[in-house]
C-alpha cells in the first residue's frame, strides 16, 4: 500500500466519524438565573425582598446638623450667662418583616451616633425589639410615652413636653381590631428586684385622629429613678441632685401610680392641620412624671436620648404631680408653623439652704407652678432636606421659699432624611 492510499483512507475515516458525531444533540449549560431585587409593597413604601427569601427589609434614617443656644441660668466657660454649641447626629433604622402562620414577624433596630457638645463619638442602640403578631419584646420608648403621637413627636415641636420620655426593656401584648387597640406591658425598672413596672393602654384611631388612656404602676421609685429623697417629720421629699443626700425610698414599698390621656385631631377645620391635647395626674412621685425644667445647650441637643436613670442629661428635672398641654400645627405646602404650651404643678420638693454648725444639711420645701411655651417654623428645601427653627420659654415658680426660675432656649437645624 502506498502513501497516497493511506492518506485517502484516513481522510475517509475522519469524515465518517465526524458525520456520526454531528447527529448527536449538543447540550449547552444554562447560567443560573439572576434574582434581582424585588419591591415588597405588603408593608408600605420603601420595603424590598431580601434576595432568595420572602423576607422584606426597609432601611431609613437621617443626617442632622443642629446649633443650640440656652439662656440663663446656663453659663459657659467664658463667663457669659448662656451656652451655645453645635451637634451632628446620624441615625440608621432597619425594619425587617415577613408573614408567618402566627402573624407578621418583625425585627426593628435603630442605631444612632451624636457628635458635639452633648456627646462623644460612638454608636448607641436606640431601639431594638421583635414583634410577632401582637407580642413585642425588646428595648424602645416606654409605653407611657409611646402613644398616638406625643406633643413633641413630629406633631409640632421637637422639644420635650412629654412626661416620662425615656426608653427601657419591655414586653407587651396588644389586641387590635379595626381602630381599637388595648395593650398590657411589663417594663424593667432596673431596681434589681423581680417586680416590673406595669402599663395598660387603650386607644382608638381613625381618619379624624385618635384618643387614648394610659395607666402605669411604678413598682419602686428610688435614687436610680428620680434624683434622691430626704425625710423629716416622717415625710419624704424630692431633693435635687446633691451627692451627700441620704437615699430614701429604696425598700420596695414606695410604689406609685399615674394616669395619662390624650386626644389628636387631624384636618379638623383646615386641611394639613393637627391639634393635640394631653394631660396626666400622678398620685405619687414617679419617673413617669418627670420632665425637663431648665437646662443648657447640652440638654437641648440630647433631648429624647435619655435612660431611666436620668431622662435628660444636663437638665434640672421636674417631677409634675399634674400637667396639661396642647399644641397646634399648620402646614402651608413646604412651610409648617407650630405652637405648643404646657402647664403643671410639681410635687413638694426639698432644696438645700445651707448647713448647721455640725455640718448637717438644712433644707426648705416648696411646690412649684410650671409652664412652658414652644414655637417653631419648618421648611422643606427639597422632599428630603428640611430646615427647622424652634424657641422655647420655660418658667418654674417655687414661691417665696425658693424663688422663680425661667429660661429661653432654642435651636436651628438642617436635616437630610432618607
Amino acid at each position: 500500500m502506498n502513501i497516497k492510499s493511506i492518506l485517502l483512507g484516513s481522510a475517509a475515516a475522519l469524515v465518517a466519524v465526524s458525520g456520526a458525531r454531528a447527529a448527536d444533540a449538543i447540550v449547552i449549560v444554562e447560567p443560573e438565573p439572576v434574582e434581582y431585587v424585588r419591591v415588597c409593597d405588603v408593608y408600605g413604601t420603601g420595603f424590598y425582598y431580601i434576595p432568595g427569601t420572602e423576607t422584606c427589609i426597609k432601611t431609613s434614617g437621617y443626617v442632622r446638623f443642629q446649633y443650640n443656644v440656652a439662656g440663663s441660668p446656663a453659663t459657659n466657660l467664658e463667663g457669659d450667662d448662656y451656652q451655645a454649641g453645635s451637634s451632628v447626629r446620624a441615625r440608621l433604622n432597619f425594619d425587617v418583616r415577613e408573614e408567618t402562620d402566627l402573624g407578621t414577624l418583625r425585627g426593628y433596630i435603630r442605631l444612632q451616633a451624636t457628635n458635639g457638645i452633648d456627646a462623644g463619638d460612638g454608636i448607641r442602640m436606640e431601639h431594638a425589639y421583635l414583634q410577632l403578631g401582637g407580642f413585642l419584646a425588646g428595648y424602645r420608648d416606654t409605653l407611657w410615652s409611646n402613644d398616638i403621637g406625643g406633643i413633641e413627636d413630629g406633631l409640632l415641636t421637637d422639644s420635650d413636653l412629654v412626661v416620662g420620655d425615656f426608653r427601657t426593656n419591655q414586653i407587651s401584648y396588644t389586641f387590635a381590631s379595626g381602630g381599637f387597640a388595648a395593650t398590657l406591658g411589663l417594663e424593667d425598672d432596673r431596681t434589681g428586684d423581680i417586680a416590673p413596672d406595669v402599663h395598660g393602654k387603650i386607644s382608638y384611631t381613625g381618619a379624624w385622629g385618635g384618643v387614648y388612656l394610659s395607666g402605669v404602676y411604678d413598682e419602686t421609685y428610688n435614687a436610680g429613678d428620680i434624683n434622691r429623697y430626704v425625710e423629716f417629720g416622717g415625710t419624704e421629699y424630692l431633693a435635687y441632685g446633691f451627692p451627700f443626700l441620704p437615699e430614701i425610698g429604696v425598700d420596695g414599698s414606695n410604689d406609685a401610680f399615674a394616669l395619662k390621656a390624650g386626644l389628636l385631631l387631624e384636618d379638623l377645620l383646615v386641611a394639613d392641620s393637627q391639634f393635640k391635647i394631653e394631660g396626666h395626674y400622678a398620685f405619687d412621685p414617679t419617673v413617669y412624671a418627670e420632665i425637663d425644667g431648665v437646662g443648657n445647650a447640652f440638654s437641648i441637643s440630647s433631648s429624647g436620648t435619655g435612660t431611666i436613670v436620668n431622662a435628660t442629661p444636663g437638665a434640672i428635672p421636674l417631677v409634675l404631680e399634674w400637667a396639661v398641654g396642647a399644641g397646634y400645627t399648620q402646614g402651608f405646602g413646604k412651610l409648617a408653623v407650630g405652637v405648643a404650651g404646657q402647664y403643671g404643678h410639681t410635687f413638694d420638693t426639698a432644696f438645700l439652704t445651707g448647713f448647721s454648725p455640725t455640718a448637717v444639711p438644712l433644707y426648705t420645701t416648696a411646690t412649684g407652678d410650671y409652664y412652658s411655651l414652644v414655637g417653631n417654623v419648618g421648611y422643606d428645601l427639597t422632599d428630603n432636606l428640611n430646615l427647622l427653627a424652634e424657641v422655647q420659654y420655660t418658667n418654674v415658680d417655687f414661691g417665696s421659699a425658693v424663688g422663680e426660675i425661667d429660661q429661653t432656649k432654642g435651636f436651628v437645624r438642617i436635616q437630610r432624611n432618607f
